[in-house]
């Protein structure tokens, strides 16, 4: 029966999480030489030896590495491994433009104007030992019924138990009305749901929706959910416009007998677990709140003013903006602040964007302690409790006239990442004492305003990929 073969399959999909993949596949010893391009699986396990010499190493990027580096030197530049060597996890990506330079853990790396492909390093299998993952079990047809919340069970053994137990009811595929329940009951701290960690449902169908689903639909990516869909039908040609999975979230079984064996399971399994491919999903983009701290000091000038704005704009566009989504604020400081947008003031995008470019330039003196301490305040303050994450970034072109390194510790201990963008005249040691840990990938300098450009997808990545690790 469809329900018998569900639950086996689920209880495979979870008996993955709860076995490493360590024991299935050891790690592949690798020379201090070995660069990313060396390997063509999409993942890889690799041990780098250890005692590689730091000048040996060619780098070429900060987080997202060209796959002409060096392996076991992105992995130490990152502060996946010490020079001591150790397991590294490589996960392959797409090429891209602008691969930047940083310092990190004795490395250099190296700019790079392109490359036809990329990879990152993380620690071993980590989304399988580490993230603890969590589970909610939900069956529906006519009605959707809560099985189970993410909260009531710890041990994967208990889960798979908890699976088998569920009776089959029948009915209609009433997908959009279990998609909504699922997005407005699951994913709240009440039931389980954790702060920093991937909104997660696998949906398995075995044909269509008999209801609308693009309600639903819009819904659950407004409220940061990753939705994966396993289904033993094809969709109407009519549907493939809807689905843009870039064959990530969706998967096609021919028939029911099928959908048990291992061959569906893991590949499910690593799919969940595709941590670059999700970091900045939907999930980071209707999660976070951002508040942008912008010098508007007379050294700035008014021309340059507007270069900021638009260097902030193409950020924020970045983001999914609404009511339940991400929020925007901005602080305009001197030696007095003005709160130019409040968080709760748009819940659009289109009117976030014409409110930060329409955002008056002020002169005068720089106070940045002081405008951290009113931002935290009077934008962060009233939000106290809410599932959103919480950003700083300051746009600086001086030293500020009060003292800095409280106001933004204070800040971080309120649970808000600080990032600090200096230009011109920004002290380096300033930037460093404002922005979190670690400083390489939270501080950002540039000579000239025009420059600022190149840090944006810098800093949507770096957003996308603080929200994912836990504060």
């Amino acid at each position: 029966p469809f329900q018998a073969r569900i639950c086996y399959f689920e209880s495979q999909l979870l008996t993955m999480f709860n076995t490493s993949l360590l024991v299935l596949k050891a790690p592949v010893p690798i020379s201090c030489a070995t660069r990313g391009a060396d390997f063509t699986d999409e993942t890889a396990l690799v041990e780098c030896p250890s005692d590689c010499p730091l000048w040996q190493f060619s780098v070429f990027g900060s987080g997202v590495y060209a796959s002409v580096s060096s392996i076991c030197g992105s992995a130490i530049h990152r502060g996946v491994i010490s020079t001591a060597g150790g397991p590294v996890r490589i996960q392959k990506l797409s090429g891209q433009e602008n691969y930047l330079s940083s310092y990190g853990h004795g490395i250099k790396s190296q700019t790079l104007s392109r490359w036809i492909s990329s990879f990152s390093v993380s620690s071993r299998w980590r989304c399988f030992t580490n993230m603890k993952s969590v589970f909610v079990f939900l069956f529906f047809s006519e009605n959707p019924k809560t099985e189970f919340y993410l909260k009531n069970f710890t041990q994967p053994k208990d889960v798979v138990f908890a699976i088998k137990e569920v009776a089959f009811r029948g009915g209609n595929t009433n997908t959009g009305k279990a998609l909504r329940h699922t997005a407005e009951t699951f994913f709240t701290p009440e039931n389980g749901a954790r702060r920093g960690f991937p909104r997660v449902t696998v949906m398995f169908v075995d044909g269509w929706p008999s209801d609308d689903i693009e309600e639903a639909a819009t819904v659950a990516r407004e409220s940061g959910i990753n939705v994966f869909v396993v289904s033993v039908a094809k969709p109407a040609p009519e549907e493939l416009g809807m689905v843009q999975d870039r064959g990530l979230f969706a998967k096609t079984i021919t028939h029911f007998l099928t959908i048990c064996p291992t061959k569906f399971v893991k590949p499910l399994a690593q799919r969940l677990c595709a941590e670059e491919q999700m970091l900045c999903s939907k999930t980071c983009y209707n999660s976070v709140n951002i508040a942008f701290l912008i010098d508007g000091s007379s050294s700035v000038g008014d021309s340059n003013f507007r270069l900021v704005l638009d260097f902030i704009a193409n950020i924020v566009d970045a983001f999914e903006i609404s009511d339940i989504g991400s929020k925007i604020g901005a602080v305009q400081f001197t030696y007095d602040q003005k709160k130019e947008i409040g968080f709760h003031d748009y819940t659009t995008k289109e009117d976030t964007l014409a409110a930060v470019r329409g955002i008056r330039y002020m002169s005068g003196g720089t106070a940045t302690g002081e405008a951290i301490s009113y931002t935290v305040s009077n934008l962060y303050n009233p939000l106290k409790g809410g599932a959103n994450r919480n950003f700083i970034v300051i746009i600086t072109d001086g030293q500020s006239y009060d003292e800095i390194r409280g106001p933004a510790v204070s800040a971080q201990k309120e649970g808000i990442t600080v990032y600090s963008v200096g230009v011109a005249w920004a002290p380096m040691e300033d930037l460093k004492a404002m922005a979190s840990e670690p400083k390489e990938s939270h501080v950002f300098f540039t000579r000239e305003f025009t420059g600022l450009h190149q840090f944006e997808q810098p800093i949507i990545k770096g957003i996308c990929r603080d929200f994912t690790e836990p504060h």
